[in-house]
This record gives structure tokens, sequence and C-alpha cells, in this order.
């Protein structure tokens, strides 16, 4: 079942979080992007906070072809990448994955390269969370 957020594609996915984790992973690689930094959020937050919650990761996705032409159209747009891809488990177990929806995260650059650019990487997102 796909998830409705406006800055963002998602769905629940049926199985191990770590299994997620894995298929997730191979689904960007499949699609151009590497995963550039991972974020365990609950790991830190119980080092930091002490608090504890249930899984939360953050993996920050980048295509370098895509990246590098998006960076030479808009030298600043850095400041929206890379696309985050959010693996969590909700309180009654459901693992959710969740692409933030770059169409609606790059609209915010005035330039038609980066639109397009924007379009193809979400369509890149969209299939991968269409194999999960």
């Amino acid at each position: 079942m796909m998830n409705k957020i406006k800055y963002g594609l998602g769905k629940s996915v049926e199985g191990d979080f770590d299994s997620i984790i894995d298929k997730v992973t191979a689904g960007l690689q499949n699609e151009g992007f590497g995963v550039l930094t991972d974020i365990d959020v609950a790991a830190t937050m119980k080092k930091k906070l002490g608090e504890e919650m249930a899984p939360y990761r953050i993996l920050g996705a980048c295509n370098p072809v895509l990246a590098h032409q998006a960076i030479t159209h808009e030298p600043s747009i850095g400041l929206l990448l890379p696309c985050n891809v959010v693996v969590r488990q909700s309180v009654n177990g459901t693992v959710y994955v969740e692409c933030m929806d770059p169409v609606a995260v790059l609209g915010l650059v005035d330039h038609p390269a980066v639109r397009e650019l924007a379009s193809e990487v979400k369509s890149r997102l969209e299939r991968v969370l269409a194999t999960l």
C-alpha cells in the first residue's frame, strides 16, 4: 500500500527490517544509486538521549550521473541532496519504506533542466519501491 505524503513516496513492506534494508539498497543500486550515508536514528537516540525507539534508518541515496548534472545546472542544489530514503518500523511491527519526492523537493529550484532531472529521479525511486 502506497503512503500519501506530500513530499514523499512510500509503502509498507512485508519482511524483517534488516532484509528490507538489503532489498532497498539492492534496488537503489539497480537504478544507479549508491548509499552515501546510513544514519541509524534509533541507535543515535539511544546513545544520545537514552530513548528507545523502533528501528529507523535514513539512507542518503545518490545517483552520481544525475547529481552531477543537477549541480552543473544549479551549484547550490547540494542543499537538497542526497535523496533520503527512510526505512522505519512502526510500534506494531509494520515496516515502511519512504523516499523523498524529488519533484516536490527539487521543485523549489526554478530551473527547467532540474525539473527534468527530478522527474527522472522520481521514476527511478518509484521503480525501486515497486520491487519491494
